[in-house]
Order: C-alpha cells, then sequence, then structure tokens
C-alpha cells in the first residue's frame, strides 16, 4: 500500500509538472516598447473620474480609451497634488481586436507638475487577445491646460499561441 502511495504521488507530481510545462509553452509573449498620446474627453462622456482617448503606437498599434475609476489622496502632506487611481483601458488595434486592461498608479494633479506613472496589466480581450495577458509601464506628463496626456511604456503582451 505504502508503495502505491509512493508511485501515485510521483506520478500526480509529473503530471502536474507537465501540465503547467504546457500552459508556459503555450503562452507567445512579446516584448513591447512604444509610445502614446491622448487627449482628455469631455465630462458628459465620461463614465468616470478622468477619461482620455488617443493613440499608441510601437510595440502596441492603434487608439485606446482610459477611464479613470478611482482617485485617493496619497495622505502625505509634503506632496498633496499627488494622488493614486485605478482605472480601466481598452486599446483597439489596427485588426480590429482589443485589449482589455486594468491600471494602477500615481498622478500629480494641479497645481502640482502633472507627471504620472501606471501599470497597466492586461486582463484578455476579443479576437485574437482574448486570453491576453501582461502588463505594460506607463510614464508620462498630464497637461490640465492643453487638455492632453503623452508618454512611453515598456512591457509584455502574451496570448495563447
Amino acid at each position: 500500500m505504502k508503495r502505491l502511495r509512493k508511485i501515485n504521488s510521483a506520478g500526480l507530481g509529473i503530471f502536474l509538472g507537465a501540465a503547467m510545462a504546457v500552459q508556459v509553452a503555450a503562452q507567445q509573449c512579446k516584448p513591447l516598447v512604444g509610445s502614446f498620446e491622448a487627449e482628455v474627453q469631455p465630462a458628459n462622456t465620461c463614465p468616470g473620474v478622468l477619461c482620455t482617448a488617443g493613440h499608441v503606437w510601437g510595440g502596441i498599434q492603434g487608439k485606446y480609451r482610459f477611464t479613470m475609476d478611482k482617485i485617493i489622496p496619497n495622505g502625505e502632506s509634503e506632496v498633496p497634488t499627488i494622488s493614486f487611481f485605478t482605472g480601466h483601458s481598452i486599446i483597439t488595434l489596427k485588426s480590429g481586436d482589443e485589449l482589455f486592461g486594468t491600471d494602477t498608479g500615481t498622478i500629480d494633479l494641479p497645481p502640482g507638475h502633472g507627471g504620472f506613472a501606471s501599470l497597466i496589466t492586461f486582463t484578455g480581450g476579443t479576437g485574437a487577445m482574448a486570453n491576453a495577458t501582461g502588463q505594460i509601464r506607463l510614464r508620462g506628463e498630464f497637461d490640465p491646460v492643453a487638455g492632453t496626456t503623452s508618454g512611453d511604456y515598456i512591457g509584455t503582451v502574451c496570448k495563447p499561441q
């Protein structure tokens, strides 16, 4: 009986290891480097705190929309203009497929300097991006007077083969 348990445990370990290897091998990951620019959207068309729409180019090419869902003060009196935010992005690729992302980040709002940094975690999409994963890190500038954002990104997108 003890010998049978050892064999079953070893067999289970080999099976789980092989299953994990198949999942990793089934993902095709692509490094991404590029830039973006966007314009703030009118408040009456925005379902969140702030919305932008614009273009991305480089490793990802297409149009994108961002909705800031929440903004939270950082709690530090030395830098009161800096806040944390969460939101969602939709990137519409040239192919028409969409890539969905959940955004988390920090932004320096007026009268601050306007810088921001964000991590977008991909959560799927449509078409070839239906089960996409990965992340991009953005850094950029927010110009509230001009109503624009711009910056660059780096990261990875993975999709099933």
